[in-house]
């Protein structure tokens, strides 16, 4: 039995997601930028996609609870990554990337996007990733399916290793001793091509088009993921942890992402394998 999703809630999360959009479209060119670490940007754009973000789904559901990448001093209550379990904290809460893809966003590389989930606790509901540059939004609803621009996604059938497509996921801070690293040696002979493309909401969503073939992370946050897992489960991919066990999950927990994605069991399998 699918679990209740509140009414409108995925048409909410659309219209957020393309709001904050055209925000970022609107800073491009006139924007300041500041470090949070190194080779880790903010920019006044982000800042501004999320308050646009906020109000919009906030003023819709005012009881649910809010979970974005930027720190707003003027929202320093909202809900926080590693909060969201809370007891006694609300039941739904919205996990929001402004802007997913920063230093590519600073240095006009096209490869940016918006990324807003729906959840209650590590259950996904809504997910919407919102390409502004190419108009491209993917949406999906749990156990509704998964859309670009309306129409209906799925993965791709590759079954071979050697045939995929692959991206890969570094670190703000890499250093050549880093598991990143290693996991990239690992894979890269045994692979067709791999891609970083600096976005991981895009990674997830074009994995559920069929442009990509499998994706994998160790670390990251869960507003980078939460709308992308749900449409590229809804897409009909397959997910796995890295630790030993069943290949296929129901879902991953939001606290602390980790998995690796592939189109198919096949692939899913040997990448696995790869990674150790």
């Amino acid at each position: 039995m699918q679990p209740s999703i509140p009414a409108d809630a995925l048409q909410i999360c659309e219209a957020a997601a393309r709001a904050g959009g055209r925000v970022l479209l609107d800073w491009v060119g006139r924007f300041g930028v500041s470090n949070k670490g190194p080779r880790d940007l903010v920019t006044e754009a982000d800042v501004a996609s999320q308050r646009e973000i906020r109000q919009i789904v906030l003023g819709a559901f005012p009881d649910h609870g809010f979970i974005g990448e930027e720190s707003l001093p003027e929202h320093a209550a909202d809900g926080q990554p590693g909060s969201h379990h809370a007891a006694g904290g609300p039941p739904l809460r919205w996990m929001v990337d402004p802007l997913d893809g920063t230093s590519n966003y600073v240095h006009g590389f096209p490869a940016w996007c918006v990324s807003i989930a729906l959840a209650r606790g590590d259950q996904i509901l809504v997910g919407t990733v919102y390409d502004p540059v190419r108009d491209e939004c993917f949406t999906a609803q749990l156990g509704a399916g998964a859309w670009l621009n309306r129409q209906p996604i799925a993965v791709s059938d590759c079954v071979l290793l050697s045939d995929a497509l692959v991206a890969l996921s570094f670190p703000p801070h890499v250093n050549t001793e880093s598991v990143a690293v290693a996991d990239f040696l690992a894979v890269v002979p045994h692979v067709h091509s791999a891609r970083r493309t600096g976005s991981t909401a895009l990674n997830l969503a074009w994995l559920a088009c069929g442009r990509l073939d499998a994706f994998w992370v160790r670390k990251i946050a869960c507003w980078d993921v939460a709308a992308g897992l749900l449409i590229f489960r809804e897409a009909g991919g397959c997910l796995s942890g890295f630790a030993e066990g069943p290949a296929a999950l129901e879902w991953v927990s939001l606290d602390q992402p980790s998995f690796v994605a592939a189109c198919t069991p096949e692939v899913l399998a040997e990448l696995r394998t790869r990674l150790g």
